[in-house]
């Protein structure tokens, strides 16, 4: 098993395929991932295998590195399109996560006004209101949503403490259309049980719990990097088109990342 782990605070930037060249916010430690789920598909690798030993970069650091690297940008005439907070684990886990959200805002608005600031989450602490309202203020809110089984939750994303599927779905809906929800589909099987969200029993409730919230984008997608569960395999391009199709059919944008 591979496993990517990014440095911290800054990465990039980095070609990606939905947001074009993106410059990394990277608020865990440099060493290790610290998130709230445990992913068996996660390209960073179990939590248990990659921990880190260095801290969390701290808001003063973040603020004055994204500075210095968005005047070396600008110096070089290649700005970037997204800043994005991702890396190794989950973003808003750090402690001063909303106050480095109006920083990295603040930055944007001074040196790349036109790019976006985007944040990839699992989701789990969008109940927390100052986590909700920070994230709000960027422009690409990307919230997990595998499924809404939350049997297919605990075995497949696995929560480190307890999920409160209901309360999480209720504010995905309260962001309504200022949410992209991004979905993995897969097949596969791990500790000797069967894996794979394409079924219906899976698909049908999800497009159910998507409708309600209403979001501006559905990103939906597959495996694309060496995985730390070993027996997983990509959806095929045929069930993506065709879960994309029935989210299209409900009134809503999706974008398919085979």
């Amino acid at each position: 098993m591979s496993t990517i782990i990014f440095p911290s605070p800054l990465f990039g930037p980095v070609h990606s395929r939905r947001l074009g060249i993106s410059l990394g916010i990277n608020v865990c430690p440099g060493d290790g991932k610290i998130c709230s789920f445990d992913c068996i598909y996660c390209e960073i690798g179990f939590n248990a295998d990659t921990r880190p030993h260095q801290k969390m970069p701290s808001r003063g650091l973040i603020r004055t590195m994204l500075r210095e690297k968005l005047e070396e940008m600008k110096a070089e005439g290649k700005l970037p399109d997204t800043l994005t907070f991702s890396g190794n684990g989950e973003p808003t886990g750090h402690p001063e996560f909303s106050e480095i959200v109006d920083d990295v805002l603040k930055l944007r608005d001074e040196y790349c006004p036109k790019a976006k600031v985007s944040v990839l989450t699992n989701a789990f602490l969008i109940t927390r209101q100052p986590i909700f309202d920070a994230l709000l203020k960027v422009d690409n809110a990307e919230l997990k949503l595998d499924t809404v089984d939350e049997e297919y939750i605990e075995r497949v994303d696995r929560p480190n403490a307890a999920l409160h599927l209901d309360k999480i779905l209720e504010a995905m809906e309260r962001f309504g259309n200022r949410a992209i929800i991004q979905t993995m589909f897969l097949h596969g099987s791990f500790d000797g049980k069967r894996v794979d969200n394409v079924d219906e029993k899976y698909v049908g409730p999800w497009l159910d719990a998507v409708e309600k919230i209403g979001p501006r984008l559905v990103t939906i997608y597959t495996i694309d990097r060496d995985t730390p569960a070993h027996d997983l395999q990509k959806a095929t391009h045929e069930e993506l088109d065709a879960i994309a199709e029935r989210v299209r059919a409900r009134g809503l944008t999706c974008q398919v990342s085979y």
